[in-house]
C-alpha cells in the first residue's frame, strides 16, 4: 500500500476519474494500492471495448461480450468506487464536478486530483442532421441500434414483392474506410453471405451491395500503400465496392448522395435504406470547455495539448489522457490511451506520496492492425509489414488480450471459432418496435 498525505479535510485524497474507457480504466486499476478514494464517473455503467464493437452490430458476439460493468470490473479493488452520471461541468477554481445523475439531479463532487479520460464522440461535421439517416458505431446502443436496422432490412427484403424496394434494403453503404469501416463492410459480407444466405430462402446474395465510401483516394491510409493495396484485394473478392475520392454530399433516409472530393464531375446518387457512419469523431465537449476554463491550448481538433506528464498546463491537479488530450500527436486509438493511464496512475501515486515523479511520458508502438475477412487481415509495426492469416492470429491474438476480463476473453474466441467452423451467429436479434427496421 501506497501511503498518500491526507488533504486538507482529513479524508483520503478523491481522484475522480471522468470516464471508464481504457484510458481512464487503467487509471483507476494503477491505483489498486493507493491510499486514495478512486472515483470513476461515466454515463454508462459498463467499459467498452470499441474495437469490436463492429462485431455486436453484425450480430457475431454479444453486447456483454464486450462491455462489462464498471462496477463487476472494479469489485475487488476496496479504494474505487463508480458513479453513473453525466458529467456537465467541471470547476478547477473549487475543484469540483458537476453530473446529472440517472434521476435528472444535479450533484457536485470535490476532487483532489481529476482525470479528464472522456472519450470522443461521433461527429458529422456539421451536418447533424444525417444522425436521423445515419447509424455511427461509437456506443453500445449505436451497435444494437445498427444490428437491428441490418436484420431488419433482410426482414423487409424478403417480404418485399417490389424490385426496387428489394434492391434498396440490400444495399448498405459504409461512409468511411479506415478500419473501422473496412472491418465492418467484411463482417457484413461474411454474415450475408455465409450465415444470412442459409436462413433467408426467399434472397439471392447476388442483389445484396455494400459500397464503401471515402474521400481520400484508398482504403486504409493510415496504413503502408502495400497493406491498402492487400486491402483493397480483400475487398474485391468480398464484392465490397469502393466509391473513393468522393465525399457525402447528403444522407437521408433513402440513401446517400456523393460528389467528388476534389470538386470534378458531378454528383450521384446511392439509394440504401442502411447506411452507416464511419467516417469521423470530435473530441468530447467537456475537454474543451476544460480548456476554455483553465486557458489551456488546444490542437486542431479540440484535444486538450498537455505537459510532459500529461497535465493541463498551470494546473498540476488535473491530468487530460486519451481522445482529450493531445500527447505527443498521438492518434486516439485503444493502445495510446492505456499506455498513459498507466503512466498517469504512477504520476498519482508518486504525486500523492510526495515522492519524485517518474519520467516524461514515452509512447511505446505496438503496431497498428485491422481485420478484413475472417481469415484476413493486415497488421504493421516499424518497417515490419503482415497481412493474410499471420495478421489476422496477431490480430486476434492482441484483441483477446486487450479485453478486460477471462470470461469475456473466452466467450468471444468460442463464438469467433464457432463462427470460423459452421458459420452460424447466435445474435441475430431484432428487441426493438418494428419500426426500427424500416
Amino acid at each position: 500500500m501506497i501511503t498518500a498525505d491526507r488533504s486538507a479535510t482529513g479524508r483520503r485524497p478523491r481522484v475522480v476519474i471522468v470516464g471508464g474507457g481504457f484510458g481512464g480504466l487503467q487509471v483507476a486499476k494503477g491505483l489498486r494500492d493507493v491510499d486514495a478514494e478512486v472515483v470513476v464517473i461515466d454515463r454508462v455503467n459498463h467499459h467498452l471495448f470499441q474495437p469490436l464493437l463492429y462485431q455486436v452490430s453484425t450480430a457475431l458476439l454479444a453486447a456483454g461480450d464486450i462491455a462489462p460493468a464498471l462496477r463487476t470490473v472494479l469489485a475487488r479493488q476496496d479504494n474505487a468506487r463508480v458513479v453513473l452520471g453525466d458529467v456537465t461541468d467541471i470547476d478547477p477554481h473549487s475543484s469540483s464536478v458537476t453530473l446529472t445523475g440517472p434521476d435528472d439531479v444535479d450533484r457536485t463532487i470535490e476532487y483532489d486530483r481529476l482525470v479528464l479520460a472522456a472519450g470522443a464522440e461521433s461527429s458529422f461535421f456539421g451536418h447533424d442532421d444525417w444522425a436521423e439517416a445515419a447509424v455511427p458505431m461509437k456506443t453500445l446502443v449505436d451497435a444494437i441500434t445498427l444490428r437491428e436496422r441490418l436484420l431488419g432490412a433482410f426482414e423487409l427484403a424478403a417480404q418485399s414483392e417490389d424490385l426496387t424496394t428489394r434492391g434498396e434494403c440490400l444495399t448498405f453503404v459504409v461512409v468511411g474506410a479506415g478500419p473501422t469501416g473496412v472491418e465492418f463492410a467484411g463482417q457484413l459480407s461474411a454474415l450475408a453471405r455465409r450465415t444470412l444466405r442459409r436462413e433467408f430462402h426467399e434472397l439471392d446474395t447476388a442483389d445484396l451491395r455494400i459500397v464503401l465510401v471515402d474521400a481520400g483516394d484508398s482504403v486504409l491510409s493510415s496504413f503502408a500503400p502495400s497493406l491498402q493495396r492487400h486491402g483493397e484485394a480483400a475487398l474485391e473478392k468480398l464484392g465490397v465496392e469502393r466509391i473513393l475520392g468522393h465525399s457525402a454530399e447528403t444522407i437521408d433516409a433513402a440513401g446517400i448522395t456523393v460528389r467528388p472530393t476534389n470538386g470534378a464531375g458531378s454528383e450521384s446518387r446511392i439509394s440504401a435504406r442502411t447506411v452507416v457512419w464511419a467516417a469521423g469523431v470530435a473530441t468530447n465537449p467537456l475537454a474543451r470547455r476544460l480548456a476554455e476554463t483553465t486557458g489551456a491550448p488546444v490542437d486542431g481538433r479540440g484535444r486538450i495539448k498537455v505537459d510532459p506528464r500529461c497535465r493541463v498546463p498551470g494546473y498540476p491537479d488535473l491530468f487530460a489522457i486519451g481522445d482529450a488530450a493531445n500527447v505527443h500527436d498521438l492518434p486516439g486509438l485503444a493502445e495510446p490511451a492505456m499506455q498513459e493511464g498507466r503512466y498517469v496512475a504512477s504520476v498519482l501515486a508518486s504525486d500523492l506520496a510526495g515522492a519524485s515523479p517518474p519520467a516524461p511520458f514515452r509512447y511505446r508502438d505496438l503496431g497498428t492492425m485491422a481485420t478484413i475477412s475472417p481469415t484476413d487481415a493486415v497488421a504493421q509495426r516499424g518497417r515490419v509489414r503482415m497481412s493474410g492469416l499471420p495478421a489476422k492470429l496477431a490480430w486476434a491474438g492482441v484483441h483477446v488480450a486487450f479485453l478486460v476480463g477471462w470470461g469475456n476473453r473466452f466467450a468471444v474466441l468460442m463464438q469467433w471459432l464457432q463462427v470460423a467452423l459452421f458459420g452460424s451467429r447466435r445474435r441475430q436479434l431484432i428487441i426493438g418496435s418494428r419500426r426500427s427496421v424500416h
